[in-house]
């Protein structure tokens, strides 16, 4: 029975998606814009007894303006070799004669070379200048970016408790103000709705054997180290106390691009979540894939299941794309690499739909770009670079909106702007690299769309609740139902889409906010309705379904 139910459950599912693709895109009206808003009553909560399955109260409330900066569609870029130097990408910021190509390697030889006061000036200098206000009113109107990826080391972090019996020891004094920086860089940005993603780029001893990793030791020594695996939980205990204490983030990343198969990676994943989920837990929690997006993605959805014995962090996975470093991506041609980009994340596929079977699953692309290799140019025939440059970031803008929670290009600054094909200056102004579309309509067509939503809500609750019950009564006629928690569950999930998209609490009122992260979203409201017992599904479905229909009747 319960094998059919699933399968039943399954089909039912298509049916409904089907239904609210039927009504894409629809014609905007053109009335005034309301001077009320649909009230937030996502129905009466009722107490279901099945064992000690009991309901427990609600909590849902509306969507918050923190809440739309971290379920949204992530559309946007990483900040590059700021906080974590890297030499290719800025050359200035390294002496001549300098030894190395990284954070370490700067920071030392202009010590050697000025002395320590000197350079915390320089250093400083080039964080207060690293973002100008022109850039943010760029990224706002131009490049329509909702959230940057801001790659940080543990040595930015405030106080030399952070660098004792580390390589940076020495050079404490130097970053005593870069925190401070980067909390008045995420305020600013935070000002314009664009949301910032915290990630810790280096961390002692190196999560991988490259420069971005703060030195160039060559080796990650991080992950064989009980000191430096401790540092790195307290490094995201002090960033998860500065966000519950008011720093408004879209997440903490607990580290990027960990080695292939890192000793106790996930041993320490859990200690990490653990560790952030005591301060705050409804904080998002990124992971890297390490190279391996099926473990991660099955990891996760053992960390994310929908009623855990103690309050727990969504989390969430990072995910890097590439065609420009192995020798089987030289092999290729251009034409045929875009058409892998348009089928990326497939590892996802059958893993979403529905939290309360599975637990929950999403993926952030949190580096990608518009490079190749020049063996993949000398095969790209008579179609001119830049026509192939655009397609190729087109199918990766696609791809990523259709299947990730976020897509974060590599990267915005460096010494050589606009940034070529690395660049996301230049990749936005030619058009290769997307936003989404709702983030695209014009300001006063959302106002309209919103009314439309207003007048079309109960016709199309009382549609999709007719299909839900018409269905059951149809394929399990005489198996117990409780239908009411599917009315309930749409009537949430259609004014959360509503208040998304609306921004509401946000400076981003009139941008055409959706919930991209729909799974963390659902985990969300799954955990937060109260509801137990052996018909929660049917919430679940209908929340699914009321954002659907929501964004069916807008055309997002």
């Amino acid at each position: 029975m319960k094998g059919l139910l699933k399968k039943a459950k399954a089909e039912f599912d298509k049916l409904t998606d089907s239904d609210s693709q039927s009504h894409q895109q629809p014609q905007p009206q053109l009335p005034p814009r309301p001077s009320g808003k649909p009230s937030y009553s996502p129905g009466q909560q009722q107490t279901h007894y099945r064992g000690m399955d009991q309901d427990q109260p609600s909590t849902i409330r509306e969507p918050s303006a923190l809440d739309i900066l971290r379920y949204r569609y992530h559309h946007g870029t990483n900040l590059g070799s700021v906080y974590v130097l890297e030499r290719w990408l800025f050359p200035s910021r390294f002496p001549d004669g300098a030894s190395g190509s990284s954070e370490l390697a700067a920071v030392t030889a202009w010590v050697e070379r000025i002395g320590v006061e000197a350079t915390k000036a320089k250093f400083e200098e080039a964080w207060s200048n690293a973002v100008t206000d022109e850039d943010i009113q760029w990224l706002t109107n131009e490049a329509k970016c909702t959230t940057i990826r801001l790659p940080i080391g543990y040595f930015d972090l405030p106080g030399t408790e952070f660098t004792r019996s580390t390589p940076f020891e020495p050079f404490a004094q130097v970053y005593a103000a870069a925190w401070a920086s980067i909390r008045t860089l995420i305020s600013r940005l935070r000002a314009h709705s664009i949301g910032v993603l915290l990630d810790l780029h280096a961390l002692p001893g190196g999560a991988n054997a490259q420069e971005h990793s703060g030195t160039n030791s060559g080796t990650a020594g991080f992950w064989n180290s009980q000191g430096n695996r401790d540092l790195g939980i307290r490094c995201c205990e002090f960033i998860a106390v500065e966000a519950s204490s008011g720093l408004d983030i879209v997440g903490i990343q607990t580290v990027n691009e960990a080695e292939w198969e890192s000793e106790r990676m996930y041993e320490w994943y859990d200690d990490c979540i653990a560790a952030i989920s005591a301060i705050d837990p409804s904080i998002p929690v990124i992971v890297s894939d390490a190279w391996n997006l099926p473990k991660a993605v099955d990891y996760c959805m053992k960390k994310n299941i929908a009623y855990p014995s103690r309050p727990t962090c969504p989390v969430l996975i990072d995910t890097h794309y590439y065609w420009a470093f192995t020798d089987a991506d030289k092999r290729k041609t251009p034409q045929q690499i875009i058409q892998e980009a348009s089928k990326k994340l497939t590892e996802l596929d059958g893993k979403e739909g529905s939290v309360l079977d599975r637990g929950a699953v999403q993926a952030l692309v949190g580096e990608y770009s518009c490079v190749l290799t020049e063996d993949s140019w000398s095969k790209a025939g008579d179609t001119p670079r830049a026509d192939l440059v655009r397609q190729f970031g087109n199918a990766q803008s696609r791809r990523y909106q259709l299947r990730a929670g976020g897509a974060f290009f590599w990267t915005w600054k460096m010494d050589w702007m606009p940034g070529g094909e690395w660049g996301f200056k230049a990749q936005a102004s030619s058009g290769a690299i997307m936003p989404s579309v709702n983030a695209t309509i014009p300001e006063r067509d959302i106002y309209n769309l919103l009314e439309r939503a207003r007048h079309r809500r109960d016709e199309r609750m009382y549609a999709a609740v007719d299909q839900h019950v018409s269905y059951w009564d149809h394929t399990a006629p005489n198996m117990p139902a409780e239908h009411w928690r599917y009315e309930n569950g749409w009537k949430v999930g259609y004014q959360d889409a509503y208040v998304f998209f609306e921004g509401r609490g946000t400076q981003a009122v009139g941008q055409g906010n959706k919930i991209g992260n729909m799974e963390m979203w659902v985990l969300k409201r799954v955990r937060e309705s109260g509801m137990r017992g052996g018909f929660v599904w049917e919430w679940e479905q209908g929340l699914r379904r009321g954002i659907r229909d929501f964004e069916g009747v807008v055309g997002i």
